[in-house]
């Protein structure tokens, strides 16, 4: 009777899930380019994703769900510290660290924070146009805390809260959003008969949330509002008034297939649609293939494409490899280590660097 109950809410959650991207899906041009705030929610967290060409929404199953789909987090067996950096273009270093505690009887909970430093500038004004000898920082942040649970041993589902922040020397801006996510394991196209190594179908809804609006003593600006008259009103405190500026909400949905299951070797392809609200549709593609070692543990190799029909993208190629090192003699820890490189077209490339800790 409780997995009955299971049942109907994983499918009500999963239509309208569906019904919500379905709605999403009919937006057409012009495409809302540089319209959303906080685009580094956008770049894309975790080795493993990274080298598949981000398509790993169906397939994610370690903390690097925190971004990819909170429902993933559900697969995770053992407790886990997981730490990522990634240089990204033109010396912005971009970084991502999450932990994660696994409780059978009630799901995986986790932490995880993003990290973007765009490092010191140089001051100039209008006057001084070779700098005025101060330097200003910039630097964006997202916590998340996670949420993944199996509600039966074919579906799952995951949620995230976030604070979103931004700050540009003295002037910062502050949003809460939420992650959804679902997986869902079938047996079609199941080599083996199992359901695990069946197609898998994920969704996940990303940053739905408030506006960031900057305020800050940046703004402050003497204003003289009678500037032909003489009296007491000369300089005045004024502020600039900032617009509200909506989230990168992305709408993800994901078919993964497994079409090699034998023995030691596994084959996972993916693809991943996306809708996000500030640029055009795309596709994601992705494949891994895992390689057990018996008595070691496992060796990955990883390739993808992301971008595919988006409008004037500048993605494309990814690569990747991992290595799992198990320590079965220290109650099977494990010891992950990942890679991803990943061409951005005129941007150049991207190498991202994951370690995962596993006990």
């Amino acid at each position: 009777m409780k997995i009955d109950k299971y049942r109907k809410f994983g499918l009500i959650l999963f239509v309208m899930l569906l019904l919500l991207v379905q709605t999403m899906f009919a937006q057409k041009e012009p495409f809302r380019v540089g319209t959303t705030t906080a685009n580094f929610l956008e770049i894309g967290y975790g080795s493993a994703g990274n080298g598949m060409g981000d398509a790993v929404v169906g397939t994610v199953d370690d903390l690097s769900a925190i971004y990819w789909n909170p429902a993933g987090l559900s697969y995770m067996r053992q407790n886990s510290i997981q730490f990522m950096l990634q240089p990204w273009i033109a010396d912005i270093n971009t970084m991502f660290a999450s932990a994660g505690l696994v409780m059978p009887r009630y799901g995986t909970f986790a932490f995880g924070i993003y990290q973007v430093d765009y490092g010191r500038e140089e001051v100039t004004t209008m006057e001084l146009q070779e700098g005025t000898g101060e330097r200003y920082s910039a630097m964006d942040y997202c916590f998340s805390l996670s949420f993944g649970r199996k509600l039966t041993d074919w579906f799952a589902f995951g949620a995230s809260t976030k604070l979103v922040s931004s700050r540009i020397w003295h002037t910062s801006a502050n949003a809460f959003a939420l992650d959804l996510g679902a997986i869902v394991n079938t047996q079609f196209f199941s080599p083996t008969g199992n359901r695990e190594d069946g197609m898998s179908i994920g969704m996940s809804i990303s940053n739905y949330g408030t506006r960031m609006k900057y305020d800050g003593m940046d703004l402050l600006q003497p204003i003289d509002p009678t500037p032909n008259e003489a009296g007491d009103f000369d300089n005045v405190e004024g502020q600039y008034k900032t617009q509200g500026w909506e989230l990168p909400l992305i709408f993800r949905l994901g078919f993964a297939i497994h079409p090699i299951v034998s023995g030691n070797n596994k084959l996972t392809l993916e693809v991943d649609a996306l809708h996000p609200n500030n640029n055009s549709e795309s596709l994601n593609v992705g494949a891994q293939y895992r390689y057990t070692i018996p008595s070691f543990g496992s060796f990955y190799l990883r390739t993808g494409y992301k971008g595919i029909f988006m409008d004037r993208s500048e993605y494309g190629l990814a690569f990747g490899t991992g290595v799992i090192y198990r320590m079965r003699s220290l109650n099977n820890m494990a010891l992950r280590i990942d890679y991803a490189y990943r061409d951005i077209g005129l941007l150049g490339t991207s190498n991202c660097y994951t370690f995962t800790f596993v006990f």
